[in-house]
């Protein structure tokens, strides 16, 4: 088991845990020095009949009883081989028995993320010059890093529809003439605290989605040890684009969106147009659809 120390708010109660664990004979693991652990993973290895299998779970949000009742978080449990041997290479990097560089499907900073990101946006950029219609939509709580900031100004100029939602933070200006025309920055706050973060790219077609734990932030792209993982089940991906970020980019009752001299607006339904808040469209999607779909139930 790894617990973090300098867990925000948390300090006292993961010392406590630790020492606890550690008179029951648990191997407990504190960390890379000087920097902090912020990703969110379990991982169980079993052996069944003559094999080894590893089951994983990755979330965007704390394995926290309290905060799961206040934030909004998306998680996926999978045992898929190639993530279950990510794990395991993670778990030996935090353990220090492991200083692996590469990576089969995760983004862990301060590895490789940065630079994922980074090729993420300049692929669809890309796809924009060769006449394919690039969208990139990115949900986050906070977009401060300024090499990113600049990445998707560039994907903008190249026509890139740049969708945000960005719940605090967000240092980039959108609708700046020549600049950011195509991107649009959206902030919801309502009941629940915004906290997953998505990263979704059109790829010709070929959809991606990204789930993880960091923001667009220096400190967690450089100094801290994050996860982003991929979800490849084809329900899955149309679930997140068409039961999520469609749902949020079209709140017009808790959503407020920038303008270029970076204060808010207020969106307000049309004429004509029915009220839609975000989160209570997805509590009450949730509770009218009886028992859960094969993509809501790993969701």
């Amino acid at each position: 088991m790894l617990l973090e120390l300098k867990a925000r708010f948390d300090e006292e109660s993961n010392i406590e845990w630790a020492r606890a664990l550690e008179r029951e004979g648990v191997h407990v693991v504190y960390g890379l020095l000087g920097l902090k652990t912020h990703s969110k993973i379990a991982l169980v290895v079993r052996k069944e009949g003559g094999l080894i299998r590893r089951y994983v779970h990755l979330a965007t949000g704390n394995y926290n009883a309290v905060t799961a009742q206040l934030y909004t978080d998306l998680g996926l449990f999978t045992c898929d081989p190639d993530m279950g041997a990510d794990a395991s290479d993670l778990f030996n990097y935090l353990t220090g028995y492991s200083g692996k560089q590469d990576y089969r499907k995760f983004w862990v900073s301060p590895i490789n993320m940065r630079g994922k990101m980074e090729d993420l946006i300049r692929r669809e950029i890309g796809h924009q010059r060769r006449g394919e219609p690039g969208h990139l939509i990115f949900k986050i709580n906070s977009l401060v890093d300024k090499s990113i900031i600049q990445w998707l100004y560039r994907a903008s100029q190249a026509g890139v529809q740049v969708d945000l939602i960005v719940r605090g933070m967000c240092c980039l200006r959108p609708g700046l003439p020549g600049l950011s025309d195509n991107v649009r920055v959206t902030s919801i706050v309502g009941r629940f605290l915004e906290h997953s973060r998505i990263f979704y790219c059109r790829n010709g077609g070929a959809e991606e989605f990204y789930l993880g734990s960091a923001d667009l932030m220096s400190r967690n792209l450089d100094r801290r040890v994050e996860i982003s993982f991929p979800v490849e089940d084809k329900l899955l991906i149309r679930h997140l684009r068409d039961g999520v970020l469609a749902i949020y980019l079209a709140d017009n009752v808790k959503a407020r969106r920038m303008r270029s001299d970076g204060t808010y607006e207020r969106i307000r339904p049309d004429p004509g147009v029915p009220p839609l808040d975000s989160q209570q469209w997805l509590i009450s999607h949730r509770t009218s659809a009886g028992t859960p779909s094969a993509d809501q139930e790993a969701l």
